[in-house]
């Protein structure tokens, strides 16, 4: 089912840019806010709690009066603001999305204005302009309850509301806060369906407690700030915060611009340049992001060596178009001549027609060989976890290679380490290094063998005629050779180099006093 979504889903995928998806999650990102204050009712649960907030600090105050002015009043003894207990904060908060909203407050059906404890009754009239100022201000409900549950002062005065969930918690001692449903609601904006506190009216009670004992209490209670209306009144910090997140987000915008998204598109127009052989290799923005850095490095690391291999194939293919071209011009003018004179032609001359065909015929096969050596060569990857003890390989190339008037000697230092380099490598470039000795007329070899830091070098001496200097430079080029009359390809040494690369291993020619030297550095096996 999961495989089946995805391939519908890859199906219709729209092809995006990098610039809109950066773009897209900063504007989300932006709104969430947004979205959270109106639509997961987090600016509407601050508003509803700001109420609650007014209501406890009113009631604190009617209270402490109301604690003062009652009948037989002690007043308590004084306290220091740091003594343990002095500060007596109300910790409950109300929570939209959590608190249970309570029906409408119910009607008393009994209201005896005679039952009323005549000290509540007393503390009311006291009481009861500092009530009327704070109401009109606050536009709050504000009732007061004798120790019986009964009204004292407010609307329906004498009716009993000991049955209220709220007023029983009072009477017990303790503040609460209810949400309850609000009868006398009328909508009076389009949109005002979306907020919830709309239709929600918020409690308050609070206890009055006279010598330790709980006399009564004030039920306060009032409408919550309708949301949009707490919208509009803030708009002003709303919108700034509306201009400071945009702001930020151009911001955000022009340093993903100038860091990812640009870089990336300049990348891309040089790549198309390269590949199509032209353009230079783009400089590396200085504000990029650094992984975006590595990737121009990676790249200009890329191209510099597609255009040495680039190079390095045209130079062969020019160079093996011209090895070829010679016995293959050889062959076609032999079998020519045959083919017009073999009548009138003696057996020598046939012979030596036939001898110069097979010689250039086995010149082609050897170019052939020596070429899928040279490709083996180049596409040889480092053997994983090669280890070769020096030693074994050379001793025993020394002693199959040594032959009456040529010497192979072995000098190596004790203890070597073993080379990173596979066995097969090694004995293929000493084999080559002694044969092109032996080929040149040297009559003895001599292969050293010391540690140099992490690398052990082998150096690979002959008595021979030695290598000329102008000849130094181009040893190393394919199909270069000062044997060409003997049957010397030029790819010998080519051959020893690539598989030296290979292994991470370089050979390098030293200029000698007297017969050829080449000092190969191989990295020691870790």
């Amino acid at each position: 089912m999961i495989g089946r979504l995805k391939a519908v889903a890859k199906r219709h995928w729209p092809a995006l840019r990098l610039r809109t998806i950066l773009l897209a999650v900063l504007f989300f990102t932006a709104a969430m806010p947004g979205v959270g204050a109106v639509f997961l009712r987090v600016y509407e649960n601050t508003l509803v709690r700001q109420t609650e907030a007014e209501l406890v600090a009113q009631s604190a105050a009617l209270a402490s009066a109301a604690e003062t002015l009652w009948p037989g009043a002690i007043p308590p003894a004084p306290h220091a603001a740091g003594d343990p207990g002095y500060y007596q904060p109300y910790n409950e908060r109300i929570d939209l999305s959590v608190d249970k909203v309570l029906p409408e407050r119910p009607a008393s059906t009994d209201i005896d204005p005679s039952r009323i404890d005549r000290a509540a009754l007393a503390t009311a009239e006291k009481l009861g302009t500092m009530i009327d100022a704070t109401t009109r201000t606050t536009l709050a409900s504000v009732l007061l309850i004798d120790r019986n549950g009964r009204v004292v002062r407010g609307a329906a005065a004498g009716a009993d509301y000991s049955r209220i969930p709220e007023v029983r918690a009072m009477l017990s001692g303790r503040a609460r806060t209810v949400l309850r449903r609000n009868g006398d609601y009328q909508p009076r904006y389009s949109f005002e369906w979306l907020s919830r506190a709309s239709t929600l009216r918020v409690h308050y009670a609070r206890p009055i407690v006279v010598n330790g004992e709980v006399v009564g209490g004030l039920l306060s209670s009032r409408s919550a700030r309708a949301l949009f209306r707490g919208l509009y009144e803030d708009r002003g910090k709303i919108a700034l915060g509306v201009v400071v997140i945009f702001g930020v987000l151009v911001l955000l915008a022009g340093l993903i611009s100038r860091g990812v998204t640009r870089p990336i598109e300049g990348l891309s127009a040089a790549s198309r340049e390269v590949a199509a052989g032209r353009g230079a290799i783009p400089e590396t923005p200085a504000t990029a992001a650094i992984e975006i850095r590595q990737l121009y490095e990676d790249f200009r690391e890329m191209a510099q060596t597609i255009a040495l291999r680039s190079r390095y194939l045209k130079d062969f293919a020019a160079a093996l178009s011209h090895e070829f071209k010679t016995p293959l011009a050889g062959i076609a003018g032999a079998v020519e001549l045959l083919e017009d004179h073999y009548p009138s032609m003696s057996n020598d001359e046939r012979r030596r027609f036939l001898s110069n065909i097979s010689a250039d015929t086995a010149r082609l096969s050897q170019l052939v060989r020596r070429l899928l050596d040279l490709a083996r060569a180049d596409m040889a990857t480092p053997g994983s976890g090669a280890a070769t003890a020096i030693a074994e390989p050379v001793l025993r190339l020394a002693d199959a290679l040594s032959a009456e008037g040529f010497k192979v000697n072995v000098e190596l230092a004790p203890n070597l380490p073993e080379v990173s380099v596979p066995t097969a490598s090694l004995e293929t470039l000493l084999s080559i290094l002694i044969e092109n000795s032996r080929q040149a007329g040297a009559s003895a070899v001599t292969i050293a063998g010391r540690r140099d830091g992490d690398d052990v070098i082998l150096s690979i001496s002959d008595n021979g005629p030695g290598i000329a200097p102008a000849d130094l430079a181009r040893i190393f080029e394919p199909f270069f050779t000062g044997r060409r009359a003997e049957g010397g390809t030029g790819l010998g040494l080519p051959i020893a180099r690539s598989l030296l690369a290979a292994a991470r291993g370089e050979i390098v020619a030293i200029q000698a006093d007297r017969g050829a030297r080449f000092d190969v550095r191989l990295p020691v096996a870790s």
